[in-house]
């Protein structure tokens, strides 16, 4: 199980990304691993507002569409309990200035028991978990 994040995406989709060349090659070998793959709808909110404001509408509405119809990819969403948990730890992380969205995919991580993030983020380590790749 791999729970990927925002900067994978961006990665992926967007050739002048600086890790664009390490997100091509990390998607290929994603694609061999079994297991599943899972995002949340925080991740996806994110995605496709910085792919609308970095290349245009169309193509972050395309990549909308590619995202929620696969079949490979589990989108979660945080519960109630789940928002007040990313609030202790929007709180706790406050010094390293993590967003929002990353501490939801914290508490949905945890809930979830998820170890393993398809990330380029240092917070994802920081807050314990396995960065990947």
């Amino acid at each position: 199980m791999i729970f990927i994040d925002t900067g994978a995406f961006l990665a992926r989709f967007l050739a002048q990304d600086q890790f664009h060349a390490r997100a091509e090659s990390s998607w290929r070998r994603l694609e061999s691993i079994p297991g599943n793959c899972f995002t949340s709808n925080f991740v996806l909110d994110e995605l496709f507002t910085l792919l609308a404001r970095r290349a245009d509408y169309a193509f972050a509405a395309e990549r909308a569409r590619l995202l929620y119809s696969s079949r490979l990819l589990e989108i979660l969403r945080p519960s109630s309990e789940d928002e007040l948990r990313a609030v202790d730890f929007f709180e706790k992380f406050a010094d390293q200035s993590v967003s929002f969205t990353d501490c939801i995919s914290f508490a949905l991580l945890k809930r979830e028991k998820i170890k393993k993030v398809f990330t380029f983020d240092r917070h994802f380590q920081h807050a314990g978990f396995q960065v990947w790749p």
